[in-house]
């Protein structure tokens, strides 16, 4: 993707926003960077874009802007129907998110994990897992590392787990990842969607670039994302904690069961699982399904369970008051 010389203007100035900002301006384009929030409410990080030559508008947008844009990147914050982005549609410029600028630019291959709940846990155990078995791997995207900000490092030979919010999904073009997965989807966010089949559309979108070569992976438990399995073009897989799965990773008793057409073997048990609770054994058994076909050796997944602590703010143990 081309940029130099090209009018963009980045809506946003949070993390993703500032990153995109900083990775145009840097290859050429004439970048604007707008928020709703008075300059001198920016932080340093967006403050500081200005001696790199990035244009500051706080507020609305004037419509004369809008008209010479080539590109509009767009902050996961920033809804997609708001009136200066449909405008500026119009107008004919392409709208996409940070992930879809990152995409065009990153090395190598993705594996993309979304869902309403447990996606922060299930992302970084499988960039756990990947890193413990040797593999080329960085991890970003909504777990807090803006996807853009991790195009240098990437390699061709390597992984980049990333987490993916409907909100991300939403604005993607050509984002594929080899790998996506799904956990779960339950009524979220509703204040931005007009309906649950909204958001859950804004989900599947994950899957909309992957090819026949690549891998769905799929809750069997949830009804909504288990439905999509027959319309998919890639192969899919998919785990359950409730029923053993022809093919696919399943809770048996106490057991954690990988099953394929050549047969069933035994993973781990539950253990040694660190992680509590019951959704967390499907966190495992997703990101077991993820590691096995990036190349991890079932050896070396047990492992990094064993010696994975649940991701800050979740199950976190505190402190123990008169024995409790």
């Amino acid at each position: 993707m081309e940029v130099s010389g090209k009018k963009v203007l980045v809506m946003g100035a949070g993390r993703s926003g500032v990153a995109s900002a900083k990775f145009l301006a840097a290859r050429g384009a004439t970048v604007a960077l707008n928020d709703a929030r008075p300059i001198e409410k920016w932080s340093p990080d967006a403050a500081a874009l200005k001696s790199e030559g990035v244009g500051f508008l706080a507020g609305e947008l004037p419509g004369w802007l809008l008209d010479q844009l080539d590109l509009l990147v767009i902050s996961p914050g920033v809804p997609t129907k708001a009136i200066p982005v449909r405008y500026a549609e119009r107008a004919g410029a392409e709208i996409i998110g940070e992930v879809e600028l990152a995409s065009r630019y990153l090395k190598g291959r993705i594996v993309g994990i979304t869902g309403s709940n447990g996606k922060t846990t299930t992302t970084a155990l499988i960039g756990q897992m990947l890193k413990d078995a040797g593999l080329p791997t960085q991890v970003g995207g909504n777990i807090g590392t803006p996807l853009i900000s991790l195009v240098e490092s990437s390699r061709e030979d390597g992984w980049t787990v990333v987490e993916l919010s409907s909100f991300q999904l939403e604005t993607i073009v050509g984002f594929h990842p080899t790998v996506a997965l799904v956990l779960n989807v339950t009524p979220n966010h509703m204040d931005r969607y007009e309906s649950f089949t909204d958001y859950a559309a804004a989900k599947h979108r994950i899957f909309m670039n992957q090819q026949p070569g690549d891998l769905a992976i799929l809750n069997a438990d949830d009804a909504v994302v288990s439905s999509w399995a027959n319309g998919l073009r890639a192969h899919v897989t998919s785990f359950s904690v409730t029923q053993e799965l022809g093919e696919g990773l399943f809770l048996r008793g106490r057991e954690i069961v990988s099953r394929t057409t050549d047969g069933e073997r035994v993973l781990l048990t539950r253990d040694d699982l660190t992680l509590r609770g019951l959704h967390n054994v499907e966190n495992v058994l997703a990101a077991l399904a993820a590691g096995l076909a990036c190349g991890a050796s079932p050896d070396s997944m047990r492992e990094t369970i064993r010696n994975f602590s649940a991701v800050e703010h979740r199950l976190e143990f505190v402190a123990e008051v008169a024995g409790v």
